[in-house]
């Protein structure tokens, strides 16, 4: 039998659990993170690797995630300015959330195919 962990109530306005879900609120930013773990992409291998995404969406949600400080956004003097994202110190540390949302969503697919 697992043992029940009870957590306090929440002293701190907003509570912990409203932040993170603040920060990777949004249908996208949890997709774009877990992409983002692989190290840094530029925003049309990111695109090809989230393709139901429209541009602009995700154009959106990375200003979010960079404004967050969660993503660092690097362009360089080029032509074509090149521009890539990648995971700030910070965003990684996301790491294992995002991977225990990928072990409960296999879980959960597992689950359902049984």
């Amino acid at each position: 039998m697992h043992e029940q962990v009870i957590y306090p109530d929440c002293p701190n306005h907003p509570c912990p659990v409203e932040t993170t879900l603040n920060i990777i609120s949004g249908k996208w930013k949890g997709i774009i993170l877990y992409r983002l773990l692989g190290g840094k992409k530029r925003f049309n291998e990111l695109k090809k690797l989230i393709p139901n995404v429209t541009h602009r969406t995700l154009t959106l949600q990375l200003r979010e995630l960079e404004r967050d400080k969660i993503l660092k956004r690097t362009v360089y003097a080029e032509v074509p300015p090149r521009v890539e994202y990648e995971l700030t110190v910070l965003g990684q540390s996301m790491s294992p959330i995002i991977k225990s949302m990928y072990d409960w969503g296999l879980n959960y697919q597992s689950e359902l195919r049984s």
